[in-house]
């Protein structure tokens, strides 16, 4: 089963730039019927797919029984997304489902909650991002905005365990700035902090602390920020989505370097 993808970026630094191909784990969503009847939506990398559901329905306390349950392959998409049908008979579902318990949702899970693949969609038209700079110029406003950010992570800097998610404007001014331990949940708490101030006309710059997946990219959409610059990987499906939506996506930007996704 594959499990990465080659896509063509351009590495940046302080004195060179080279376009290559970076191989990127791929992301995609995993639709779990239950009885014919759509349960939920996973983003997972693709292989094993039948343990991740035997595990998630342990979890939830669905099906807890070592016995085989049947898992069938109902689509599997050349974008990897794949829709697994598991039958359990009624009288064996566990309470997670009897008491229809929605899904847990964990720090890490930015789609919890989504039942079918066509909710992982997100409609609407491309930003105009008209954001013009030459390398050095973006390398400094980018080694500038970080520094501005890390300073402010007081939450890290105490546990060490925490995410960080910061906006800024055209100016490089600091709008907002959350912790959490949850990447999308700082990302969230941010977008909410500038509307209730609102400010989120003005955000230009997002910040992540950690790696960037499709929801923080929808997240980032959804608001209209334009950039998003993360000192982290990109999944697969940050990538296709970010050039879909017209978002300036960087990652793994450090010590004056950084690759250049879309």
């Amino acid at each position: 089963m594959k499990q990465t993808q080659s896509y063509q970026s351009i590495k940046l630094s302080t004195n060179s730039i080279e376009k290559f191909d970076d191989t990127l784990v791929i992301e995609a969503p995993l639709q779990i019927n239950i009885n014919e009847e759509p349960y939920t939506v996973v983003m997972r990398t693709p292989g094993n797919d039948e343990e991740l559901v035997r595990g998630l329905l342990y979890a939830e306390d669905i099906y807890k029984k070592q016995s085989e349950v049947k898992i069938e392959i109902i689509k599997n998409e050349k974008d990897f997304s794949t829709i697994l049908n598991v039958e359990i008979p009624k009288e064996k579902l566990g309470k997670g489902y009897l008491n229809k318990r929605t899904l847990l949702s964990v720090s890490s899970c930015g789609i919890c909650g989504k039942k079918e693949l066509k909710d992982v969609r997100i409609e609407g038209n491309t930003l105009k991002n008209s954001t013009k700079t030459n390398i050095k110029e973006l390398i400094e406003v980018t080694s500038r905005i970080s520094l501005k950010m890390n300073c402010k992570q007081s939450l890290f800097k105490i546990t060490g365990g925490s995410h960080a998610c910061a906006v800024f404007n055209k100016k490089e001014e600091l709008l907002t700035i959350k912790e959490d331990i949850g990447r999308h949940n700082a990302v969230d708490k941010c977008v909410g902090d500038l509307i209730i101030q609102n400010k989120l006309k003005e955000a230009n710059y997002m910040l992540v602390s950690g790696r960037v997946s499709y929801e923080i990219v929808s997240k980032a959409f959804l608001a209209k920020i334009p950039i998003i610059i993360a000192v982290s990987a990109c999944s697969s499906l940050a990538v296709d989505f970010a050039k879909e939506f017209g978002i300036f996506l960087i990652g793994f930007s450090r010590d004056h370097k950084m690759t250049i996704y879309s």
